[in-house]
């Protein structure tokens, strides 16, 4: 039996920690939003190839460079003591390192090529990342959703794209 805190079962055994456990599994992401873990399998070969798709032109913008960075990184969340989430990519501050990584202050876009856990992509993810104050989260999936304007838990304007539109950057999506 696995419970989240590794609390003693009836028989008086230590249940494994589900979070520790989730995390021995090989290239699997271990989410925690709004209280609630969520284990998302490592990228197959297409959702791979969109990443990089969508990752090439980053790295090759100014977007990558002196005032901001595009990484892979998790991000800590308000809403719980553990709540964490690992978007697929994030434009954060180039001096992110010299400060609490993990901090949502120095992000300034996340992005998500959805999966299997595309409910939390498009419904909890959006909530909490404006929560915690991310000026943009962009979303891919048949469609581009650019959420901007982030306050209160929620972002008040959400662009959707066609596939193969080119989309300008939205400010803030690199800037501050």
């Amino acid at each position: 039996m696995f419970t989240p805190t590794g609390v003693n079962t009836a028989a008086g055994d230590a249940a494994p920690n589900l979070l520790e456990e989730a995390g021995k599994l090989p290239g699997h992401r271990v989410e925690i939003i709004g209280g609630e873990i969520t284990v998302t399998p490592p990228a197959d070969g297409r959702r791979g190839n969109a990443l990089t798709d969508v990752m090439a032109p980053l790295l090759a913008s100014d977007l990558h460079g002196k005032e901001s960075r595009v990484i892979q990184a998790g991000v800590w969340l308000p809403d719980g003591p553990f709540d964490h989430a690992v978007p697929d990519l994030a434009v954060v501050d180039a001096d992110f390192a010299e400060h609490n990584r993990y901090d949502p202050a120095v992000f300034r876009t996340v992005l998500e090529v959805t999966s299997s856990n595309y409910g939390n992509d498009l419904k909890k993810k959006p909530a909490a990342y404006a929560f915690a104050g991310i000026p943009v989260y962009v979303i891919a999936d048949r469609r581009v959703h650019v959420l901007t304007e982030s306050g209160h838990g929620e972002y008040r304007v959400h662009a959707v794209h066609p596939p193969g539109e080119s989309l300008p950057c939205p400010s803030p999506w690199g800037r501050r």
